[in-house]
């Protein structure tokens, strides 16, 4: 038992949570914990980061396309 909080609390300092069952609000002060641990450069870093994996996703997908225009007679 103590070994699975060791290995939990290793990967907590590292960045990624691990729960036993869905817990939104210890999700929450997680994710607060570690952006506060971040400066506002690395946060804008993070931001614009996911901004860019999003748009390349949407992308992939079909959803950022931009719209036709369509002439009629």
């Amino acid at each position: 038992m103590d070994m699975q909080k060791e290995k939990k609390n290793r990967l907590k300092k590292k960045g990624i949570l691990v729960l036993d069952s869905n817990n939104e609000k210890e999700e929450i002060e997680f994710e607060l914990d570690y952006l506060s641990t971040l400066s506002t450069k690395e946060r804008f870093a993070l931001m614009i980061e996911k901004s860019r994996e999003l748009k390349t996703n949407l992308e992939k997908n079909g959803h950022r396309r931009t719209s036709a225009v369509i002439k009629r007679k």
